[in-house]
C-alpha cells in the first residue's frame, strides 16, 4: 500500500484555492508547470466538432492544460484535424501544439515545417512558452540539423523527443534545443518504473526544460507493424505521479490521449480512431476513471511546494470519496499469449513472457477523509480487507491468482460503505488473451 497525506500535506499550501470544478482561463504566458497530453492527429480524421470538444471538456475537467498535436508527413487529413481541433479550443481557453512524428510515415521536410508551425501558430489556442510558439517531435534524429532555421523562420521553442539519441547524445545538441521530451515511460522487464531515466535528462540539460512523461500502461499486437509486445504498467499510473511529485520537473506530458494501438489512452474511445487490428484489444476497455485522480495530481505538481492543493479533499470535491481501479480481465496463464513478448528485441531488450511482466492483480486508488477499511471481492470468493488507515489518497493492489468473477471494491467507515465500485468478470481467456486493462471508478 502507498499513502500520500492530502490533509496534513495541504495545510502547508498559501494563497487562493479554485473552487472544485473550476476550470481556470489562463493566457498562454501564465501557465506554470503546463501539463499536457500527447494526441495522435492521424486517429482523429472521423472525429466531429462536438467530439473534439466532448475530448477537450473531458481533459480540462482532468486539469490537463493542453493536447500535444502529433502529426505525421504524409497524412492527407492533417489539416482538416488542424483546423478542426483548432475551432474547438480556441472557445474553451485550451491549448495545442504541434509535435512532429518524424517515424509514422517518414521524415519532415524542413520547409514543411516552417509552413505548418506558422499557418497555426497565430491561433489564441497554440500554447506558447514565453512568447514562443512551443514544438517538439517524436524522434527526427536524423534530421537534427534542419532546426537552426526552422527555429529562425519560426521563434519556435523547440523541446523534441530525440530519445534515441539518450540523455548523452542531447548534450550535443543544446545549442540548437529548448529542452528535451523523454519518451522513456515505462519499465524495463518485471521491475517497477525508477526516475533514472528522468535524472539523466536533468542532469544532461542543466538550466534546461525537461518534459517528463506519464504512462498508465503499454500493450500493442499490430502484425501490420510489427508490433507485439507490452511493458509493465500495473501500479505505474500512481507511482509515476509520485515521481513527477518528486522531481519537479518543467513541464508534464502524458503518453498519451488516444493511441488506442498501444494501449495507453486516457481519453474516450472513438471507434473510427483505432486502428486496424487493435478492436480486439481495445473495445470496450475504457480508460477514461485514469483521469479521476488528475486534478489532485496536477495541482499537486503545480504548487509551489509540491503538496496537493486541499481541493484534494473529498470535502472539496463535492463530498465525494472516490475509487479508480484497472485490471487485466484475464489471467496471464490462461488462452493464448497471442506471441506477445514482455519488452521489445526491436529496442535491443531481453525479451520474456509477457505474464511475467505484468501481474494478476488488481490496483486501485482510493480518496478518503477518515481512516477507512477497504474491502476486494472477486466474484462469490472471500473478499480481502485492507486498512486505510490515513485520510487522503492511498493505493493498493490485489492479487488475483485463480480467482474469477466480477470485481467489487468497497471502502467502510462504521460499519458502513460510504464509496463502492464494481467491475466486469475477470474470465480464462478464450483464445487470445487481452492484455489490455479495464478501467473503471466510483464516478463512471
Amino acid at each position: 500500500m502507498f499513502v500520500l497525506n492530502i490533509f496534513l500535506l495541504a495545510l502547508t499550501v498559501v494563497g487562493a484555492r479554485t473552487a472544485p470544478g473550476t476550470l481556470l482561463r489562463r493566457g498562454s504566458t501564465d501557465i506554470q508547470k503546463p501539463v499536457f497530453a500527447h494526441f495522435i492527429a492521424g486517429n482523429a480524421a472521423g472525429m466531429s466538432l462536438s467530439e473534439w470538444q466532448g475530448d477537450i471538456s473531458m481533459a480540462q475537467q482532468a486539469h490537463i492544460d493542453g493536447f500535444a498535436m502529433n502529426i505525421a508527413s504524409q497524412d492527407p487529413n492533417t489539416d482538416n484535424v488542424l483546423r478542426t481541433a483548432f475551432s474547438a479550443a480556441e472557445t474553451t481557453g485550451f491549448k495545442l501544439f504541434l509535435s512532429f512524428d518524424y517515424l509514422a510515415t517518414g521524415s519532415w521536410d524542413k520547409n514543411a515545417v516552417i509552413q505548418k508551425i506558422n499557418q497555426y501558430s497565430s491561433s489564441s489556442s497554440y500554447f506558447k512558452q514565453n512568447g514562443r510558439p512551443l514544438v517538439n517531435t517524436f524522434e527526427g534524429v536524423q534530421n537534427t540539423g534542419d532546426w537552426a532555421e526552422i527555429k529562425a523562420n519560426t521563434g519556435a521553442y523547440f523541446v523534441p523527443d530525440w530519445s534515441s539519441l539518450g540523455p548523452a547524445g542531447i548534450q550535443s545538441h543544446l545549442n540548437v534545443i529548448d529542452g528535451a521530451l523523454s519518451w522513456a515511460a515505462w519499465p524495463n522487464g518485471a521491475s517497477d518504473m525508477t526516475t533514472d531515466q528522468d535524472t539523466a535528462y536533468l542532469n544532461a540539460l542543466g538550466s534546461k526544460t525537461y518534459m517528463m512523461p506519464a504512462s498508465p500502461w503499454f500493450y500493442t499486437n499490430l502484425p501490420n507493424y510489427n508490433k507485439n509486445w507490452v511493458w509493465r504498467g500495473d501500479d505505474l499510473w500512481y507511482d509515476r505521479w509520485q515521481q513527477i511529485l518528486q522531481k519537479s520537473p518543467s513541464m508534464v506530458m502524458i503518453l498519451t490521449w488516444n493511441d488506442y494501438g498501444e494501449s495507453h489512452y486516457v481519453g474516450p474511445i472513438h471507434e473510427s480512431g483505432i486502428p486496424q487490428g487493435a478492436g480486439a484489444y481495445v473495445n470496450n476497455m475504457p480508460h477514461e476513471s485514469w483521469l479521476s485522480f488528475l486534478p489532485f495530481y496536477i495541482d499537486a505538481y503545480k504548487s509551489a511546494n509540491g503538496t496537493l492543493l486541499a481541493t484534494s479533499s473529498p470535502a472539496g470535491n463535492n463530498g465525494t470519496e472516490k475509487i479508480s481501479y484497472w485490471y487485466r480481465r484475464n489471467p496471464g496463464n490462461s488462452g493464448f499469449d497471442g506471441g506477445t513478448t514482455g519488452n521489445t528485441a526491436s529496442q535491443g531488450q531481453v525479451t520474456l513472457p509477457p505474464q511475467n511482466v505484468l501481474q494478476d492483480k488488481v490496483f486501485f486508488t482510493i480518496l478518503i477523509s477518515r481512516p477507512s477499511s477497504v474491502s476486494v471481492q472477486i466474484g462469490n470468493n472471500t473478499e480481502t480487507t485492507l486498512s486505510a488507515p490515513t485520510a487522503g489518497i492511498s493505493h493498493f493492489n490485489v492479487p488475483f491468482g485463480g480467482q474469477t468473477g466480477a470485481v467489487m471494491i468497497r471502502i467502510k467507515r462504521n460499519g458502513q460503505i460510504v464509496a463502492s465500485a464494481t467491475g466486469p468478470e475477470i474470465t480464462p481467456a478464450v483464445g487470445l488473451i487481452n492484455w489490455n486493462a479495464y478501467v473503471g471508478s466510483s464516478d463512471s
